[in-house]
């Protein structure tokens, strides 16, 4: 995959996102909070929509995510597009006519890293319940002042990358992000490695 497709791929899993889960599921029930689901995401309450790979899920219906609008998938699928209201100003910025093209190996590999961006997360603490935020379009959970998680990519690091963001800077070789620090999950590997990381990252935070 080159870098290219990735960022394609997520700005169209970010729209959907943001659009088509998190906007409707805001208006119907007062949450815009996404959740890791195997082989993507989906949302934590009604209306029940998962994205897999490069495919929306509803009852009955598998719509691609390629050719297509998040005004069309809306409609598909009963709902309507548009982002949550009044919530935050910096999300995607995609509107609901926006052509959507994600490819699906792409698709895949960022729904394998917000997959262990969860299982990590569970694994760093046993308390955990990581929410998958339609803003940034990242994985985490907070502790004791400090953030991290797993974002699907942005305009710092354009590949899916593992993070510890401490609300108060800290100093030192771990700390090599503007935020914090940050690896890329394709450096890191799995879950088993970015649970490493998060750990190491919350040792040294502690200090």
């Amino acid at each position: 995959m080159d870098i290219d497709t990735v960022v394609r791929t997520r700005k169209a899993l970010h729209a959907v996102a943001e659009t088509v889960l998190a906007g409707p599921q805001h208006r119907a029930r007062g949450t815009i909070r996404l959740r890791a689901y195997p082989g993507g995401f989906a949302t934590s309450a009604e209306p029940f929509l998962q994205v897999i790979g490069d495919e929306l899920m509803a009852p009955g219906q598998r719509l691609l995510l390629r050719g297509t609008t998040c005004a069309a998938l809306a409609a598909a699928v009963g709902v309507e597009p548009g982002p949550p209201a009044g919530l935050y100003t910096d999300g995607s910025g995609a509107a609901p006519g926006d052509p959507v093209d994600a490819d699906p190996q792409a698709a895949q590999w960022i729904a394998h890293c917000l997959g262990v961006g969860d299982t990590a997360l569970r694994r760093l603490t046993p308390d955990a319940d990581p929410v998958l935020w339609p803003e940034h379009f990242d994985i985490g959970i907070t502790l004791d002042g400090v953030n991290y998680g797993v974002s699907a990519g942005d305009a710092y690091q354009p590949e899916p990358y593992a993070y510890v963001g401490p609300h108060t800077p800290r100093s030192g070789p771990f700390w090599d992000a503007p935020f914090g620090a940050a690896r890329t999950v394709r450096e890191l590997g799995g879950a088993d490695a970015v649970t490493r990381y998060f750990a190491e990252g919350r040792r040294l935070a502690a200090v």
